[in-house]
């Protein structure tokens, strides 16, 4: 009695404010530049050729590093140098790749960032290659210059799976090929492509494909065949996926994980200088157009979603069986989650609230997660646990903490968040937005 006496008082509070609150929030995270993603992904360090320690190639290996850094606003995100061509022993070669989306600091950013840690990660090592979420770093004692690699190939995946994966194969495989034959042939001097797709009513599938500039074309398909080829036997059903090879990489998720305003358009016929200050105007006007109209189709989703809930607490007209059904495939084991806790220890708690607990954990992968273990004595129904899980799933946004599952077991109820260390504006924000979901519930 006195919770449902609690829900009546918060529906009292007036639409028109918690509407406003939203777009108000909305116009910051879409405003707000988003840090540059600076998390180590993966490094391939073949022990098989080293140095020693206070040696020439270290000392050269330590300028070239330096250059690299200093070279990173390099306008096609792509630089090559070498260190020591007068000696052919102690010569490095290396060169760094950013990120076709990336803007000229958001390189800097991320080249300085793996050019302090690929000495780390290889200390020893004449070959290296380190990966970070928006740029690469490579270097070795051969010159590698202009030639397509072909090793490693290492992969990285989401442990989530879809449904209908036969489908869904189908349609990444169309989509990938589509955003590699822009790479090769469209790219620019950045030969860098991607594809958008749509694979439900409310999940877009969304590639991209990027080789390193000094390839020639058939070098960059060569390359990008071996990691599309690669994906069916790491990959398949997931969610999202990346492949990595020295010379090109591949990734594809399930939201906008790159800045679609940034992509570079592919080659055109050079206009003549009207033309150009034509085509400039029209991006202008689409640059200011489109954010305000994603504002005006989020507001009006929020209202939607309010009205909607009304009605399903007033009325107790169950209308969600359909949306929840589509959410099944988010939905993690207790098992799984507890193992990941360590069985929810306290040395593993970030913290509580009214509605609960939070976790850190590990899955088995290797992933960070947040787990949000909700009280008992919440008082919130499974259905109503599920519809929330939709809504979230739907409000997905590259500046709010990516939500990748839930997990129900008898009277246990949790929320499956990507870890996000650093606390960023964007953690805060949703932080603010889940709490009003909880209350609307």
């Amino acid at each position: 009695m006195i919770h449902q006496k609690q829900m009546l008082h918060h529906f009292k509070f007036s639409t028109t404010v918690y509407v406003f609150f939203c777009f108000t929030l909305i116009i910051t995270i879409i405003t707000t530049q988003a840090a540059t993603d600076l998390s180590f992904i993966q490094s391939y360090c073949p022990n098989t050729n080293t140095f020693s320690s206070n040696t020439t190639y270290q000392t050269n290996l330590n300028k070239l590093l330096s250059i690299l850094s200093s070279n990173s606003t390099n306008k096609n995100g792509f630089y090559y140098t070498t260190v020591g061509a007068n000696n052919p022993v102690n010569t490095v070669y290396g060169a760094f790749l950013c990120r076709g989306d990336r803007t000229q600091k958001e390189c800097k950013d991320c080249v300085s960032a793996a050019s302090n840690q690929i000495p780390q990660k290889c200390p020893k090592a004449k070959e290296s290659v380190i990966w970070l979420a928006e740029c690469m770093i490579r270097y070795s004692n051969v010159s590698f210059f202009n030639v397509a690699a072909e090793v490693p190939v290492l992969a990285l995946m989401n442990t989530g799976t879809v449904m209908e994966q036969n489908r869904f194969m189908q349609l990444l495989a169309d989509t990938m090929n589509a955003a590699a034959v822009e790479a090769v042939n469209g790219g620019g001097d950045k030969k860098f492509g991607t594809k958008v797709a749509n694979f439900s009513s409310f999940q877009t599938l969304y590639t991209l494909a990027q080789c390193t500039p000094d390839l020639s074309n058939s070098g960059c398909e060569k390359c990008l065949k071996i990691a599309t080829n690669y994906i069916p036997s790491c990959c398949s059903g997931k969610q999202g996926a990346r492949v990595l090879i020295p010379s090109c990489n591949i990734r594809y998720e399930l939201y906008p994980f790159y800045h679609e305003l940034n992509v570079p358009a592919p080659d055109e016929p050079r206009p003549n200088p009207q033309g150009k200050k034509s085509r400039n105007s029209v991006v202008l006007i689409v640059a200011i157009v489109a954010p305000i109209v994603i504002i005006l189709l989020l507001t009006l989703f929020v209202c939607w979603i309010i009205s909607k809930m009304k009605r399903i607490k007033f009325n107790s007209v169950p209308q969600e069986s359909v949306e929840i059904s589509r959410v099944e495939f988010l939905q993690f084991d207790f098992d799984t989650i507890a193992t990941a806790t360590n069985n929810f220890s306290g040395d593993n708690k970030l913290g509580e609230g009214g509605f609960g607990e939070v976790y850190k954990g590990m899955l088995f992968n290797g992933q960070e997660i947040a787990v949000k273990r909700l009280s008992r004595s919440s008082g919130q129904g499974i259905e109503e646990f599920k519809n929330e899980v939709v809504l979230v799933a739907k409000l997905q946004h590259r500046n709010l903490v990516r939500i990748l599952g839930f997990c129900l077991d008898g009277e246990e109820k949790m929320l499956i968040y990507e870890f996000m260390p650093n606390k960023s504006l964007d953690y805060f924000l949703f932080g603010v937005c889940i709490k009003i979901h909880f209350l609307i519930f």
